[in-house]
């Protein structure tokens, strides 16, 4: 059984450029609802947004017995750093989200976390010549050097996306975070790598976990689906069952066994049967994966003989 979490994100409201999803419930509601999911053992939380009221957060956590996979920290807001955190052209801004930063890896440790986890969206550029980019990897390697500095024993994870809501983010693939972690220099900074991510951008998950892996780099994994069009945020395996098997099957030849936390929108539909059906479909690629004789696929690896290998690979539905 794969170690299963929620963003708690997508166990309440949600909106897109269009509509607005499900209703604005409070974060003990959101807790709630991942802990009514079958085959959910823990969450994402969210800073700031799930972090207002510790003594609440702990007591639902306790209440339904989730761990916490991750926090989750937000450099994209609405009231700050608008035209990105991390590369800022105003010193005190970047100081002031390091600070945050800082504070929700304190916050982490306090819960259990083993992880701070960000995704810099809003760090790129919509043209040419509107980011600086030279100065740009200074300032956000600036950034992390003091966020990785603030706690040696924290993973703090970057999850790379190729754009949205940026036309080109920063880090947009494993090797540019591979790039930007050598150029921090810090051994617990790596990667959260997620799979639909992979997908925009053009990767294999499989081949991006291996050369996180190789690079030290492989600290969390968050899995969804989409059309290879847009951050659809679909259940794992809509459009891709065949290449998540096969991340699956690499992670598992990898030693990763940790928590993989789901990123799905659940749109008009009710969190805790998605997420339940979620588990399930995932939990199944991970069972197909398991039927795969590795001394075989070894071999098949070697021959280079894919028709063949799909033909095997079918035989196991």
């Amino acid at each position: 059984m794969l170690k299963l979490s929620i963003i708690t994100l997508f166990l309440g409201q949600t909106k897109n450029r269009f509509l607005v999803y499900q209703d604005a419930a409070d974060t003990p509601t959101h807790l709630d609802r991942a802990g009514a999911a079958e085959g959910i053992g823990a969450v994402e939380l969210r800073c700031p947004a799930d972090t207002s009221d510790i003594a609440a957060t702990k007591e639902a956590l306790k209440r339904n017995n989730l761990a916490v996979s991750a926090i989750n920290f937000a450099s994209v807001r609405n009231d700050r750093w608008l035209r990105g955190a991390w590369t800022a052209e105003d010193p005190a801004e970047r100081q002031a989200a390091v600070d945050d930063a800082k504070r929700a890896i304190d916050l982490a440790a306090e819960l259990g976390a083993p992880r701070f986890h960000t995704c810099p969206l809003n760090e790129g550029f919509d043209y040419p010549f509107e980011l600086d980019p030279i100065a740009a990897l200074d300032y956000s390697a600036e950034c992390f050097e003091q966020i990785c500095a603030h706690n040696r024993d924290m993973k703090i994870c970057i999850e790379y996306k190729i754009n949205e809501p940026r036309v080109r983010c920063q880090i947009g693939n494993a090797g540019e975070l591979i790039a930007f972690a050598n150029i921090v220099g810090a051994d617990n900074l790596g990667a959260t790598l997620d799979a639909g991510h992979c997908f925009l951008a053009g990767e294999n998950p499989a081949a991006a976990a291996a050369l996180l892996h190789k690079c030290n780099r492989l600290f969390y994994v968050h899995i969804n689906d989409n059309d290879t069009r847009g951050d659809w945020d679909l259940t794992p395996g809509t459009w891709h069952t065949w290449e998540f098997i096969e991340l699956f099957y690499t992670l598992e030849r990898l030693g990763y066994d940790d928590w993989i936390a789901f990123d799905i929108v659940c749109k008009e539909h009710e969190s805790p049967q998605v997420f339940t059906d979620a588990a399930a479909i995932a939990n199944k690629l991970k069972e197909i994966s398991l039927r795969i004789d590795k001394d075989d696929m070894a071999a098949r690896y070697k021959s280079r003989n894919p028709t063949s290998t799909m033909r095997m690979l079918n035989d196991l539905l």
